[in-house]
């Protein structure tokens, strides 16, 4: 990585010359200062369609002016953070500022600015680089470093939002008056230009409002869904298929063979990678993956496709290595397809959301009575919770932008609510036995299986938008012998 020269100081447009001059830029004459004035292309794109969602974007920001009429809303996207030194994270957009608008750089803020017939949106950004006082190359945030921006006027086209220079913005801010609310968390810089005229309590209520929002998905956002799966899907395959090389390497090598589908069919993978071989699979957040992967033991592939417009799967299979399970692997995994089978079964419009984590959770209870595990009656175990030891999570939860989506959503309207068309969640039971468990006989102890799929709710019951990878144990078998062969 190349040395950054320092930035343009902010009063440096009307003499940058003089100022390099006096030493502030080293090496850079006048000579080749006004040579970089001058002798580009025009590159302004004057044929830009608008995003494939900009409809979608319209319509949520009219139900969030709705719902917050006369009162200033801003909602940024976030800065750069620093990974070490000078150097940064990949930026990625807040959720909330890339669902109102579907724009995705950072230092973007959308503000909607209340009038009589409700709200007038302006996104803020960084407009194009400067050529004239050099900051498109001398400026760490010029086009030379970082790449082209879109200008404003290309901003509105493709966004259908009115643009501004995001510079000027902390001062509009702090000359507003009347109520406002920020989405917190993303931008300092915002957030104190509007330090006086805010509370927790009134931008908490934004907040929730967007993740309640984003509950009940529209068409664009299933669509998003269904690709990210699908992608997904052929990472899984591409796993199964360097199997061999895994086991000469490390867990590595499948995080690094799923991590390729993302990047070459989306924007990354949406959240870690668990690629948890052997015991690691009793860990339910194994993402070190740095550990070996054995013939005769289960891989736990815990993964998701991000698509470029954030949407993200989220799937689990639990594999056997060598491509055959073992009669107890087999004994376990079965028991956890039964349980998906009555979870999923569950998921229904006007059903309980919890509905499909009772149904599975009674599954796995009987099978643990059954082994001797537990002692029974089975409700008396459910009661006191006893499964948990080895079931340890919740069977699921929403599925969107986020990989845990609507999490600020309030309990009755999430946890405590009612499924409803257009909602999209996963299912992923588990049954977890810890190597050093000694509760339960030795056979068991390291074997960890989930089985993950993301499910859609619909108008008569659900839709499996997962099924492409197989579930039931057999199926497996012959899905990884076909992949190898």
């Amino acid at each position: 990585m190349t040395d950054e020269l320092p930035e343009t100081p902010e009063n440096e447009s009307e003499e940058p010359i003089k100022q390099r001059k006096n030493g502030l830029y080293p090496g850079v004459s006048d000579e080749l200062a006004d040579n970089m004035k001058s002798g580009w292309a025009d590159t302004e794109l004057y044929d830009l369609a608008p995003i494939a969602q900009a409809a979608e974007t319209a319509a949520r920001r009219a139900a969030l002016s709705a719902r917050f009429p006369g009162e200033r809303l801003v909602v940024p996207s976030g800065n750069l953070k620093t990974r070490s030194n000078d150097t940064e994270y990949p930026f990625r957009a807040s959720v909330e500022y890339a669902y109102l608008t579907g724009n995705q750089t950072e230092d973007g803020v959308l503000v909607l600015e209340p009038t009589d017939e409700g709200h007038r949106a302006t996104i803020y950004l960084l407009p194009r680089s400067d050529r004239e006082n050099g900051e498109f190359w001398l400026s760490g945030q010029g086009e030379l470093w970082v790449g082209r921006r879109h200008s404003l006027t290309e901003a509105e086209k493709l966004y259908g939002i009115p643009a501004s220079d995001v510079r000027e913005l902390p001062e509009k801010l702090k000359e507003a008056t009347g109520p406002v609310r920020v989405v917190r968390g993303y931008d300092a810089g915002i957030e104190a230009a509007l330090h006086d005229k805010v509370t927790a309590e009134r931008d908490e209520e934004l907040r929730v409002f967007l993740s309640e929002a984003r509950l009940v998905k529209d068409d664009f956002e299933i669509g998003e869904l269904q690709k990210a799966v699908d992608s997904t899907v052929r990472g899984f395959e591409d796993v199964v298929k360097v199997l061999d090389k895994a086991q000469a390497t490390s867990e590595r090598y499948i995080e690094g063979t799923f991590f390729l589908r993302a990047r070459v069919e989306g924007n990354d993978v949406g959240y870690g990678t668990i690629a948890a071989a052997g015991a690691h699979a009793c860990t339910l957040h194994w993402v070190r993956n740095d550990g070996p992967v054995r013939a005769g033991d289960l891989l736990l592939l815990d993964a998701g496709v991000e698509t470029h417009t954030y949407y993200t799967a989220d799937v689990t299979r639990t594999l056997p290595v060598d491509g055959t399970y073992s009669d107890v692997q087999k004994k376990v995994y079965d028991a956890v397809y039964e349980a998906q089978e009555a979870g999923i079964a569950a998921v229904r419009p006007g059903a309980k959301y919890r509905d499909f984590h009772d149904a599975a959770q009674r599954v796995l209870t009987e099978k643990l009575v059954e082994w001797g595990l537990v002692e029974g009656p089975v409700e008396r175990v459910l009661e006191l919770g006893l499964q948990r030891r080895w079931t340890l999570h919740g069977t699921g939860h929403m599925l969107g932008m986020d990989v845990h989506d609507c999490a600020a959503a309030r309990t009755e309207t999430y946890v405590d609510g009612t499924l409803e068309p257009g909602m999209v969640l996963t299912v992923e039971p588990g049954l977890y036995f810890q190597a050093d468990d000694l509760t339960v006989p030795e056979e068991y102890r390291g074997i960890g299986v989930r089985i993950e799929d993301d499910i859609l709710v619909t108008e008569d019951g659900n839709r499996n938008l997962s099924a492409g990878l197989p579930r039931r144990s057999d199926e497996v078998e012959a899905w990884m012998a076909s992949l190898k062969g």
